[in-house]
């Protein structure tokens, strides 16, 4: 009983608490020369314009959360107000909070996933945790270019990939309707949600079984393209376009001119590679190299509209590549 007690304590410390201490860091510890949403009293004009006005779901959190704080700070916080705006807006600390609940939702899922039928080496507890750590790592140093979709948008990616783990070994169709409905709705918090696809077909995909004409990877990968590419396409077709673009800008030139953004790129490639090297069979190492050949659309877009430095859009592939390291493929992987 206490020993029960001793680890669901040690859980809550290293999943939730540790979490947040390091966030309220990230966020008020030091600041980003990146961006000044510290300054912003209201969510931003470019928000709600340009490639960002797609971006529905965060947005309109991001209005809600501003409310909701400049609420609490009129109306039960006023003898902190002075203090509270010594240390941001309204805004910011809306955007804190709503990023917070979905860092924890984070490290959660993550947390389910690493326990989800893992490999020997993982199956030690201090292994895991070691592992659970270094990814929060990574997701809370990228937030040194702080955004209202990047916490959601892994939320929803994260929850994607144990779906598709659940629905490969368990092969009940629930969990694939779900990770359609969770592709859909998805696209409209970020177009990451097309990864979720990509890990899918890497999981899913088995070369020798399409030499034997079994079709049934394409027709379980077709909802999910058509659940990404519908409210993708339909966005774009319903918001006024004379205030949102597709892309808001062509940076390939500064990506590999920059220090900074080949600083960034270097990090990335190295992160990806140490991933690949945590891989300890060649199931995972295939399972790997499959998701990156159907990550390459989403690798083309960074280069040509994203920014190296902001290495949070590798973020997802980085992650990916500790899940598959940490999971057992074996019983999944079909062989001439």
């Amino acid at each position: 009983m206490l020993r029960n007690f001793d680890e669901k304590l040690n859980g809550f410390l290293f999943i939730v608490i540790l979490p947040i201490l390091l966030f309220a860091m990230s966020y008020y510890g030091f600041e980003s020369s990146y961006t000044r949403f510290k300054t912003s009293e209201r969510p931003p004009d470019f928000l709600f314009s340009s490639v960002y006005s797609y971006r529905v779901i965060p947005n309109q959190l991001s209005v809600y959360m501003t409310d909701f704080m400049e609420y609490m700070m009129s109306n039960h916080l006023s003898s902190f107000k002075n203090l509270i705006l010594k240390n941001g807006t309204p805004f910011y600390h809306g955007l804190f909070l709503m990023n917070l609940f979905f860092l924890i939702l984070n490290a959660v899922i993550l947390n389910v996933i690493i326990k989800f039928i893992p490999v020997s080496l993982i199956a030690n507890v201090n292994v895991k945790r070691l592992i659970h750590l270094l990814l929060m790592f990574f997701i809370i140093i990228t937030q040194y270019t702080p955004s209202n979709c990047d916490m959601i948008a892994l939320c929803c990616y994260l929850t994607g990939v144990l779906l598709t783990l659940k629905y490969i070994h368990s092969k009940k169709e629930i969990f694939f309707y779900g990770l359609v409905i969770l592709v859909a709705a998805s696209t409209f918090v970020r177009e990451t949600a097309c990864l979720n696809i990509a890990f899918f077909a890497a999981v899913f995909f088995n070369i020798y079984e399409l030499k034997r004409k079994n079709l049934k990877f394409i027709w379980k990968v077709i909802p999910l393209i058509l659940a990404f590419l519908l409210p993708y396409m339909g966005l774009r077709v319903v918001l006024n376009h004379d205030e949102t673009t597709f892309v808001e800008g062509f940076y390939i030139i500064q990506n590999f001119t920059s220090p900074f953004n080949l600083a960034g790129f270097v990090f990335s490639v190295i992160a990806l590679y140490f991933m690949f090297k945590l891989c300890e069979n060649d199931e995972s190492r295939m399972v790997f190299k499959k998701y990156l050949f159907f990550s390459l659309p989403y690798l083309f877009m960074i280069t040509l509209v994203g920014l190296f430095w902001e290495v949070r859009l590798f973020l997802p592939l980085i992650l990916t590549g500790a899940i598959v390291a940490s999971h057992d493929f074996k019983n999944l992987i079909i062989k001439p």
